[in-house]
């Protein structure tokens, strides 16, 4: 089996924060980042891109040809009228499994903690994600405020689910989506966004007729309805879920009564793969479409990653993309939970990864530990 050392080291999002602490971008508060980015000419993220650009374009390797999935259901009005169809499902909201039902444009918070108002807590250029996400540049991250999911060990639980974040537009958050391209993002990468889909869809569309061309990525906790999903059908070019549990009882526990979590995933999963299919990348390194899966592995088989790989085996292609992650820290409410209250050791990692070869994964990401 082709193990692939991941050889960068994924760091959590929020380590990856903290070593750009001495960027200013990422310190700054959001609004202030925003204006930075769009009124202060090019960032130096920017004029090192088109240095390479304009200096040495001739020794480049060309760029595969690559249109995104979403153009052609913008050219005909099919984006946006899903944007729509997306936005009517707040009014009595069943837009992911919880299906609280809930008014939210009538301002009546869901499950998720959010009402139809968009909130965002940042966006920039994401080094820490899966390398062909990030290039030389990075994936165009888009942190959404709050999550449906909640679990206790939650690293970002300042965001999903402390809220933290600022009121924006779809204008607005089309507007980022354009930056993060100009920037020279590979990607547009949006995080926790299932409550915020319809926002998503309508925003996408206008920055669509204003010259976005690059892939969108869906990263979600892999708690979805797959009807939701189906929405998503000729939008989304690069899935990347979690399967967090195997065992119900597991996602009760540790994520607020998600008990039909693994079923809630398992068919996410096949509907994602009918969609976009295997993930590789391209001549480039870079990914453009395609399914790839992340399992976080947790202490004392919590997570129940035995089973979690003898499934995806089993029921996807063998050379579906699947990354196995070691970085679980206990954070949040954690140490409230013996069993979660410790990181992952040697042992159990290696155990996953052996496993994933005994089950024949033909690509499995792993990381140094």
């Amino acid at each position: 089996m082709a193990i692939q050392q991941n050889q960068h080291h994924l760091s959590s999002r929020r380590n990856f924060l903290k070593r750009l602490g001495g960027l200013a971008f990422f310190l700054l508060p959001f609004t202030r980042a925003y204006s930075w980015l769009g009124k202060s000419g090019s960032s130096p993220i920017h004029s090192k891109s088109a240095g390479v650009t304009t200096q040495s374009a001739t020794r480049l390797p060309q760029k595969p040809t690559f249109e995104p999935r979403y153009l052609e259901l913008h050219r005909s009005g099919e984006l946006k009228r899903r944007g729509q169809i997306l936005w009517e499902m707040m009014n009595i909201c069943d837009l992911c499994p919880r299906e609280c039902e809930n008014n939210r444009l009538d301002g009546q918070k869901g499950d998720c903690g959010s009402t139809s108002k968009l909130e965002i807590a940042s966006f920039h250029p994401h080094l820490g994600e899966e390398k062909p996400l990030v290039g030389d540049s990075g994936s165009g991250t888009i942190f959404f405020s709050h999550c449906s999911l909640r679990c206790v060990f939650c690293i970002n639980w300042q965001i999903s689910m402390g809220g933290r974040g600022k009121k924006r537009s779809i204008t607005d958050l089309a507007d980022m989506m354009l930056r993060l391209q100009e920037i020279g993002c590979k990607n547009i990468n949006v995080v926790t966004p299932t409550h915020y889909l319809p926002h998503i869809l309508l925003a996408l569309d206008k920055a669509a007729a204003k010259g976005l061309r690059i892939p969108l990525v869906y990263n979600t906790s892999g708690y979805e309805k797959v009807d939701t999903i189906k929405l998503l059908d000729g939008v989304v070019d690069i899935y990347l879920p979690d399967f967090k549990y195997f065992e119900g009882a597991m996602a009760n526990k540790y994520s607020s009564e998600a008990r039909d979590y693994p079923e809630r995933a398992k068919a996410a999963l096949l509907e994602m793969h009918r969609q976009v299919g295997v993930a590789k990348p391209s001549d480039d390194g870079l990914m453009y479409k395609g399914l790839m899966i992340r399992h976080l592995v947790l202490p004392n088989g919590v997570s129940g990653t035995r089973k979690v790989i003898e499934w995806v085996a089993e029921n996807l292609p063998k050379d579906t993309y699947f990354h196995l992650m070691a970085q679980y820290q206990p954070t949040y409410k954690a140490d409230k939970y013996p069993q979660i209250n410790r990181r992952i050791t040697y042992k159990e990692y290696r155990e996953a990864i052996w496993h994933a070869r005994e089950m024949g994964l033909k690509n499995v990401n792993v990381q140094d530990v």
